[in-house]
Order: C-alpha cells, then sequence, then structure tokens
C-alpha cells in the first residue's frame, strides 16, 4: 500500500477551527481555511457550533480533494473537551464550553472527588478545564443525561466518530489535565469509577491508530474515496510536540502558540523522573503521543494578546523597541488572573500606559508574553534548545525576549501551524523523521534585553 502524500488536518482550536492540507514529503501546508469557533449560548449551556464546523469541513474536504487530492485525515483539537453520544451515536447534549463556569455547590461537590495532584498531575483549573468537572458538573445538572450517554469520546475522537462511525478517546487529550489519567501509571484515575462512568468511556487508542475508514455518506459529500483512512487524532499541543517526540534524542523544550501558551519539556531520557511541580502555578503533566509523562506549563497568552491589542495589531519599529527598553515600559501580570504562573494578580502598566495601536504597546506585550514564557519554561525545568511553534514563532519582539531571558537557542518554526504538521505525521509510519523542519535560529540578542528581563522579573517580585 502506498503511503499517503495529502493528508487533510482537522484543527479544531478554541478561537478558530482549521482545516489544513500538509504535504507529507515535504512538511509543508499546501493549504489551510479557517473559521471562528464561536460559543453558542445555549441551552442547557454553552456550546460549541459542531453543526456550523461540520458543514464548513465538509466543503472544504471537498474543495482540497477537487484542488490536491486528499489521501488520509488526521485530528487535532484543543483540549479540555469531550462529547457524550447517545446509543445512536448523535451527541446526548450539546458540547459544553470549557469556559463555562459552575456553580460553588457544584465546584465543592467536586472538589470533594477530585483525585490528588500526586496521582493525576492535573491541577484544579478554573470552569471546565478539567473534563471530569465537565462530566460532573453535566451529569449533577441534567441527571438523565448519564442514561441517555452511550459513550463518551474526547474532542478529536468526536470528529473522526462523525467520519468513520467508530469511537474512542486517545491518550494526549485523556492526559491533557482531564482528572481521568493517571500519567505515572498510563492508566485510568480514581476518577472515572467516582464518577461512575468507567463503563462509558470508549476505548483508549494510540493517536497514530487508525480510527477507520470514511463513512459511504461522508465519501460522497466529499468526493473522497471510501477507503481514505482517518487517523485516531491528537491533542493540539502534543500534535506540535509530536515531531520533536519522534525524532529528538536529547533535552528540548516545545513552546506551542495559540490561544494558549504551552512549554513543554523533553528530558531526551524515557526513564527521567518527573521534576516537582507547583500546581498553584498552572504546571501540569501532559502526556504525549507514546502515552509518556510532559512536564508541562501554561497560560493564556494568545487570549491576553487579543485583549490587550484590542484589535489593533501594529508591527514596531527599531526605534520603539529600542524606546521601550530603554524607559523599562513593562506589562505585569496577568492580564487574565485565572491561568499562568501569576494567578490572582492583576496586570498592571509598569510606566505610562501606551495607547491602543501604538507600537510602544506593541513591543511592551510581546515582550510581556516571552517573560511570562521563560518562567514557565523555569517552572518545568526545562532544558536544551527552544523550539517556538504556531503565531508568536512570527513575533520578532517575543523570541529576541524569550533568548535573552532563557540564554538558550531558540527556533523558530516557520510553518503556519504547528500543530497541523504535527497532526500529519501521525501518518509518517516512520521514527526518523526529523524535529528541525522549517526552523530558523536568531542572533544573540543585545545586553539591553537581558537587562529589561532582570528589572520584569525583579518588579512582578515586588508585587507577589
Amino acid at each position: 500500500m502506498t503511503s499517503p502524500r495529502h493528508i487533510a488536518v482537522i484543527d479544531i482550536g478554541k478561537t478558530n477551527a482549521k482545516l489544513a492540507l500538509v504535504d507529507l514529503d515535504t512538511l509543508t501546508e499546501v493549504a489551510v481555511v479557517t473559521r471562528p469557533n464561536v460559543v453558542q449560548a445555549g441551552p442547557p449551556w454553552p456550546h460549541y457550533d459542531v453543526d456550523g464546523h461540520w458543514a464548513f469541513l465538509l466543503e472544504a474536504l471537498a474543495k482540497f480533494h477537487s484542488d490536491y487530492r486528499v489521501d488520509a485525515i488526521s485530528v487535532t483539537t484543543h483540549g479540555a473537551c469531550a462529547a457524550l453520544l447517545a446509543p445512536d451515536g448523535s451527541l446526548a447534549a450539546p458540547i459544553l464550553d470549557y469556559e463555562h463556569e459552575y456553580p460553588s455547590s457544584i465546584i465543592a461537590a467536586y472538589d470533594a472527588i477530585k483525585p490528588d495532584f500526586a496521582q493525576t498531575g492535573s491541577p484544579r483549573m478554573f470552569g471546565g478545564l478539567n473534563i471530569g468537572a465537565q462530566l460532573h458538573y453535566q451529569f449533577a445538572t441534567v441527571p438523565a443525561l448519564r442514561d441517555r450517554t452511550a459513550q463518551i469520546v474526547t474532542y478529536p475522537q468526536f470528529w473522526g466518530h462523525r467520519l468513520t462511525g467508530v469511537s474512542a478517546t486517545d491518550v494526549t487529550s485523556l492526559g491533557c489535565h482531564s482528572d481521568l489519567w493517571n500519567p505515572h501509571t498510563g492508566t485510568f484515575s480514581d476518577l472515572p469509577g467516582a464518577l461512575g462512568i468507567l463503563d462509558k468511556i470508549a476505548s483508549v487508542r494510540a493517536p497514530s491508530d487508525i480510527l477507520g475508514p470514511l463513512l459511504p455518506e461522508i465519501a460522497e459529500a466529499t468526493g473522497l474515496a471510501p477507503n481514505t483512512p482517518v487517523c485516531v487524532g491528537i491533542h493540539d499541543s502534543n500534535a506540535s510536540l509530536y515531531p520533536h517526540v519522534i525524532s529528538r534524542n536529547e533535552p528540548a523544550c516545545v513552546v506551542s502558540t495559540g490561544t494558549w501558551v504551552i512549554a513543554m519539556s523533553l528530558t531526551g531520557d524515557e526513564a527521567a523522573a518527573v521534576p516537582p511541580l507547583d500546581q498553584t502555578r498552572d504546571t501540569l503533566i501532559n502526556v504525549n503521543a507514546r502515552g509518556q509523562a510532559v512536564p508541562s506549563a501554561r497560560f493564556m497568552g494568545g487570549r491576553e494578546y487579543e485583549i490587550v491589542q484590542n484589535g489593533q495589531p501594529y508591527t514596531p519599529t527599531q526605534q520603539e523597541t529600542a524606546a521601550v527598553l530603554q524607559r523599562s515600559l513593562m506589562l505585569l501580570p496577568s492580564v487574565e488572573t485565572g491561568t499562568g504562573p501569576f494567578q490572582g494578580q492583576t496586570m498592571h502598566w509598569n510606566g505610562i500606559e501606551p495607547p491602543i495601536g501604538s507600537g510602544e504597546r506593541s513591543v511592551a506585550l510581546s515582550f510581556y508574553l516571552a517573560l511570562m514564557t521563560g518562567t514557565c519554561l523555569d517552572l518545568i525545568n526545562g532544558k536544551g534548545p527552544i523550539i517556538v511553534e504556531g503565531p508568536f514563532a512570527r513575533n520578532a519582539e517575543f523570541v529576541t525576549m524569550l533568548k535573552a531571558i532563557t540564554g538558550r537557542s531558540v527556533c523558530e518554526s516557520e510553518a503556519a501551524t504547528g500543530t497541523s504538521i504535527g497532526a500529519a505525521l501521525l501518518f509518517s509510519g516512520s521514527d526518523q523523521r526529523p524535529a528541525v523542519f522549517g526552523q530558523a535560529e536568531m542572533a544573540e540578542p543585545d545586553q539591553g534585553f537581558s537587562n529589561y528581563a532582570e528589572r520584569w522579573k525583579a518588579a512582578v517580585q515586588l508585587r507577589t
């Protein structure tokens, strides 16, 4: 059988839904289309517009196949998301938005059954960022829903199920701060038993397994061949990590950027112990595509970028960058107070707040995001070169400051969507794929950046 070349990647992020066509021979994106991931208000709770996404994806698959040919389909999505399937395979309830916040009584009841961080590597997070908290809320709010639910699938596999009719979960989505998984043993935690759902969770598969071929009606609607394979799929941050998992034997860190900035540490040694993690600072253990524990830390950097820029991004000049360094104009944490290494702290401008749409505001924000990322890397004891994936890889001020604060090699991925390349590589069938595709290493920053970083850290320390 000939290996597939053109992989259509369904990539559902928190901000946008995408379809990318990846050429597996060249590890490049041939085409990308997107639509906003707008949350629907309800009832019965805020939920994702899966029907709108589905219509968009079918149309785009047909277009990609007509223009280029689609040989296979991979799926990657944001974490903290599960779908409840009825016996006929339809949704038993709308898919809950993880940012929905629950009543205090629901929160207290869940906290009473949540497994310890030592077991799951999963800290208590706001809203439904723990899948276990989502499931508890849904079943507590709509008691009849438990009986209507035949199977629970994680989000990449929801889309795989719509394509193939086959249900599954994957290790990276279960291992993504769900509270449902024990990354140390590679088995379920105590929570599924406490929730009474152990028999409802679909079978756990490796992301690179083939879920099945397309359903006949999907092949007919898109023009794709009926035997087009669909893989199980993968959590998006782990998709960014995957090329490096399969090809690196030395320590390195991958920074996946989007709505979330997630710093992940590869030790280069499968037997290496996970370093001590501080769950109060949004550190956690992710699980990679091989089922291995990955020390991680995160904050909502993309969301913070959008809030501070207020829809008016600006490409700064060298003079504006120099002015921010000289005046020590700083943004101090946190813009999003519920996540990240400085939770509970409120953002503060050190100096006069620059106007929206100005170059100095853009520079100070990029520096802030880099310094927050550097803090995350410190918290997970990251070593080796740093590879930045996603939109922040194209932010020169961010990358320069990150190199200054870490003193380590920083490589910028040139792929438009690092998650798409990683998800496509699930079809590579090889453990020898290069992890350095499309990367460029930057020059050494001057001393002004390092001095600024030290002043920022001192200012943050004074506010803690």
